[in-house]
């Protein structure tokens, strides 16, 4: 019989987890628990309800801080034979990270810290809902671009202020006294709030002022704002390809492993099922003499011994 492959340790414990967590029922369960969570935090805003209801409320904390630990736990032994793979997953660390904090004397000590803790739990209904963690993944992957785009934003609006802060510093002391002044109200002139008036002052003071004005809602308005929605939609997109490609994985290598385990082991069943018939085929024990068993040796066949010649005989006398 073919020798039976024992399962790495932590592989039945990790398939019997990976189902639950894996399962519909779990999803929507922790995701009603984060928005109940959601819900109690709301309620102990209101002064006389928290105190009134402090000890009922504070047993109903305990009882959210124990379902997230035993969801944590469960996530941490599903990846029990690949525990690289949790801790490559942002999510996981978040997670990990909001409930042991919960934990800390620190934290318990301090109500504004708890609070807060408590609080990132709520974010944690992002990862139940696809469309919401793909626009915080595409968040967290424009921000070079965005960093970018504040950087020239930053000195379109520095230079912008120097000249109005030049030209208009004397005539509107109101809004370019100061260079923070004419930041600020440059800065206002982004979203196109106000611009009319904005156009209408100055050209009072020059007509060089609507070129001012133009060029610069052309550049901050237009070009700087159509870039950023640029650099946030190509994020959204590559976070739409990375779900995607989530969702298209192969199944973890631990799986390939059981199959390529199966696999061996059928060619050993098939290996025993081949030597079982060949002893069925050739019988041993059979004698040395006439036997045809395996342990018989046959001797290389030799020709006919040729007949000797014998004399003659001479007829018997009569």
């Amino acid at each position: 019989m073919a020798e039976q492959i024992a399962p790495p340790p932590g592989h039945a414990l990790a398939a019997r987890c990976r189902r639950i967590v894996d399962s519909d029922w779990f999803g929507v369960t922790v995701f009603a628990v984060i928005l109940a969570n959601a819900a109690l935090l709301g309620i102990e805003t209101y002064d006389g309800l928290a105190a009134r209801w402090h000890g009922p409320l504070k047993l109903v904390e305990h009882g959210f801080l124990a379902v997230f630990t035993a969801e944590v736990l469960l996530r941490v032994c599903a990846h029990a034979d690949r525990p690289g793979d949790f801790l490559r997953d942002p999510w996981n660390l978040f997670d990990v990270g909001v409930v042991a904090l919960a934990y800390l004397p620190f934290a318990r000590e301090d109500a504004t810290v708890l609070r807060l803790l408590r609080l990132a739990r709520v974010v944690r209904a992002a990862r139940f809902l696809p469309q919401l963690r793909i626009i915080i993944v595409a968040v967290g992957k424009s921000l070079p671009g965005t960093l970018s785009f504040l950087l020239v934003g930053t000195m379109l609006l520095y230079l912008y202020a120097m000249i109005g802060w030049v030209f208009f510093a004397d005539a509107d002391p109101e809004h370019y006294g100061s260079l923070g002044r004419a930041a600020l109200s440059l800065f206002l002139l982004i979203t196109l709030d106000g611009i009319g008036d904005a156009v209408r002052g100055g050209l009072e003071i020059s007509r060089w002022s609507l070129l001012f004005y133009a060029s610069y809602v052309l550049l901050g308005s237009f070009v700087l704002v159509n870039l950023l929605i640029g650099v946030v939609i190509g994020s959204l997109e590559e976070a739409r390809q990375l779900e995607r490609d989530r969702e298209r994985a192969p199944e973890p290598a631990a799986e390939g492993t059981a199959h390529l385990r199966e696999r061996i082991a059928a060619a050993r069943r098939a290996l025993d099922e081949l030597e079982a018939g060949l002893d069925t085929a050739v019988p041993e024990g059979t004698g040395a003499t006439g036997g045809t068993g395996p342990g018989t040796a046959r001797a290389p066949h030799s020709p006919p011994a040729p007949r000797e010649s014998r004399p003659a005989e001479s007829p018997a006398p009569t």
